[in-house]
């Protein structure tokens, strides 16, 4: 066989295995959206029906009346807004002084704070909450936003950015009379928006799903976000799984939409970042 036809064969299987994982990917979504128009009976029907006899559109208008949905949204939004925020200015300058400037213990700081990478979330759940408690922060979007408003991640991806940066902007900088953050402001902090955007879009698609840490420090539905909100309903007594597969097709949306038009920056920032270890 000559290398030719050996690399079409071989590109050949990579569609096909990446084909059925498409496949598998995105079924649950089409089923959800199947079942958000369909009757809790035809939902838990055996043997299982995949279209509805007749689509069940106001599925869609009940989600208004068995969720405050437009009070969680804001509140999804809000926190969402203070999360990507917070990150971008905290995640930036912690990345740009691992990146270029010089103090004591820079390299054992940086490990520790790549060490919470590798900690499960739940360790630090009760510490967290006693935090936002005595903050008197629990049942406000403040209480569930303060937590991710920095990322180890996000510092890890803007130290890449600027490090893939060459040396020679910040000394013409320096030359000119620029300060340390003159330089990192006007200077670095531009040529690193590829950087910037995979960090913000990736803390919006997380902020927006996060489920556990709401469900911990809100209890009152108009103080939840669309995460918890939904599932909340799982919790009733009688359980709606239309409306509750309506409802997560609407939260779904805005980030779904968002992800498919900036997906392409995503991609490039997380090059870009990867350019210089």
């Amino acid at each position: 066989m000559t290398p030719t036809r050996r690399v079409k064969r071989n590109d050949t299987w990579a569609h096909i295995a990446l084909c059925l994982a498409s496949i598998v990917m995105v079924f649950p979504f089409i089923w959800q959206l199947i079942m958000s128009i369909s009757t809790n009976f035809e939902i838990q029907a055996v043997p299982v029906r995949f279209f509805p006899e007749t689509p069940q559109w106001h599925n869609y208008v009940d989600v208004f009346t068995k969720l405050p949905f437009l009070n969680q949204l804001g509140v999804s939004v809000l926190i969402t807004v203070i999360r990507t925020l917070g990150q971008l200015i905290l995640c930036s300058l912690a990345g740009y002084a691992f990146a270029r400037l010089r103090f004591p213990f820079k390299g054992a700081i940086l490990a520790l704070i790549l060490a919470i990478l590798m900690v499960p979330g739940q360790v630090y759940l009760i510490p967290q909450y006693q935090i936002i408690q005595d903050l008197h922060l629990l049942e406000t979007p403040w209480g569930v936003a303060l937590p991710g408003i920095f990322s180890a991640f996000g510092t890890f991806l803007m130290r890449q950015s600027f490090m893939s940066l060459p040396r020679e902007l910040e000394e013409s900088a320096r030359l000119d009379g620029a300060s340390p953050f003159q330089t990192f402001w006007k200077v670095m902090l531009p040529l690193a928006r590829p950087g910037l955007s995979a960090v913000a879009i990736t803390t919006v698609l997380w902020s927006w799903n996060d489920l556990l840490w709401p469900l911990v420090v809100t209890t009152r539905e108009t103080s939840m976000p669309l995460s918890a909100g939904i599932a909340t309903l799982a919790g009733r007594t009688q359980v709606d799984y239309s409306v509750m597969m309506a409802a997560s097709v609407m939260a779904m949306a805005p980030v779904l939409i968002l992800f498919l038009l900036l997906q392409k920056r995503v991609v490039e920032g997380l090059a870009f970042s990867g350019m210089k270890g």
